[in-house]
């Protein structure tokens, strides 16, 4: 199950989601926001990156303008893995390279059908391991101040 969450601005996008998920058959849940009226991206990132970082879900959506602000406030929450992405290439590598666990997307950079093309992408690729994993545990000890640096292996 996905966790989607936007601001104001990601609404509408998240909302075309929803229904291209529902049309491909990947159960969601909807952490808002529920309408156009201004909020605070950070609100809305955090509930999103919470339930992914707690466990709650394996995967998450954002959505925003740029999907900038998102990604950086997911970022803050520990094992969280956010990307941007604007095109089908980044988002199947952010997924078997750096196995990301959420994707934010930006509402006034792409358009549904590319959003939707990104999204499939990112759903069906799986994580590839092997070296790229070594790298995600050097990553998950910086994230938890365990080392200054990681060693050159």
């Amino acid at each position: 199950m996905i966790v989607l969450g936007s601001d104001h601005v990601g609404y509408p996008l998240k909302e075309q989601m929803k229904q291209h998920l529902q049309d491909k058959g990947i159960p969601y849940v909807d952490l808002g926001c529920d309408t156009t009226d201004r909020v605070d991206y950070p609100v809305y990132a955090a509930r999103v990156a919470r339930a992914v970082s707690q466990g709650e879900y394996a995967r998450g959506m954002l959505f925003c303008g740029t999907g900038i602000g998102v990604s950086i406030c997911a970022n803050r929450f520990q094992g969280i893995r956010c990307v941007v992405c604007s095109e089908p290439y980044s988002a199947k590598l952010s997924r078997c390279h750096n196995d990301s666990n959420i994707l934010a997307l930006g509402a006034r950079v792409v358009g549904s059908e590319l959003a939707f093309m990104i999204a499939d992408v990112w759903l069906s690729t799986p994580f590839e391991g092997g070296r790229h994993a070594a790298r995600l545990e050097m990553m998950d000890l910086l994230e938890r101040g365990k080392r200054d640096e990681p060693n050159q292996r």
